[in-house]
């Protein structure tokens, strides 16, 4: 999943983002109102969840859950804040909050609250991705191409699940680093060559036409067969 994490909280960011991409997620950090919205546009429907922090620096969080629902974000939405009053809880979830979780909470239940949330807006039904003869189940985390199942660590899970979201599509390296990875590229850095590396190994089976191709000078790009 691609998760953005909105929270001003430099030590509860840093404790999500760690723990979310431990599970295999893609995690973005916003810390501010104004940078949640610049994200939730950037990714579009390509997000799939927002953890919301309504004690923001800049605007009230509540506020800003109003107003993407306004504006038609359906994106499904998990208030993390420290307000645990009966009247907080009521104005989160008459923002248009599918969940609302008060700190402290433990990571379990956060992820248990993230499944609940993916199936009662109906996403079993389309929990997994095909392109060619490779599919990702989304739930399980496994793959398969040809009818044989792949391994993939969370870093490659992750990657191949944003080449599957945009097949045909040339990435390149800075775009990778930064939604598997989270932050900015360095030229220096060789980290997604390494991985593309270890996922074309998995991917490309003996065989069968190549899914993964280097575009040189531009990036790499996942073509169907």
């Amino acid at each position: 999943m691609n998760i953005l994490t909105v929270e001003d909280d430099p030590n509860i960011a840093s404790f999500l983002h760690r723990g979310l991409s431990a599970e295999g997620h893609s995690v973005t950090v916003a810390t501010n109102a104004k940078d949640a919205r610049r994200w939730v546009t950037t990714l579009g429907t390509d997000l799939d969840l927002i953890l919301l922090d309504l004690g923001l620096p800049d605007e009230n969080g509540k506020d800003v859950l109003r107003s993407l629902r306004a504006a038609g974000v359906t994106t499904p939405v998990i208030v993390l804040t420290a307000q645990d009053g009966l009247n907080d809880k009521v104005a989160g979830l008459d923002a248009g909050a599918n969940d609302y979780i008060t700190k402290p909470f433990a990571f379990d239940e956060l992820l248990a609250r993230i499944r609940a949330v993916r199936r009662s807006i109906g996403q079993a039904s389309s929990n997994e991705l095909v392109v060619g003869d490779l599919t990702l189940d989304l739930l399980t985390k496994l793959a398969q191409r040809g009818g044989r199942q792949i391994e993939l660590a969370p870093r490659e899970w992750v990657m191949l699940e944003l080449f599957m979201r945009h097949p045909n599509q040339v990435l390149s390296r800075s775009q990778i680093l930064s939604n598997v990875w989270n932050y900015s590229f360095e030229p220096g850095s060789n980290v997604v060559d390494v991985y593309v590396g270890y996922l074309r190994r998995k991917v490309n089976l003996p065989g069968l036409p190549p899914l993964i191709q280097t575009i040189r000078g531009a990036g790499y790009r996942l073509t169907p067969t």
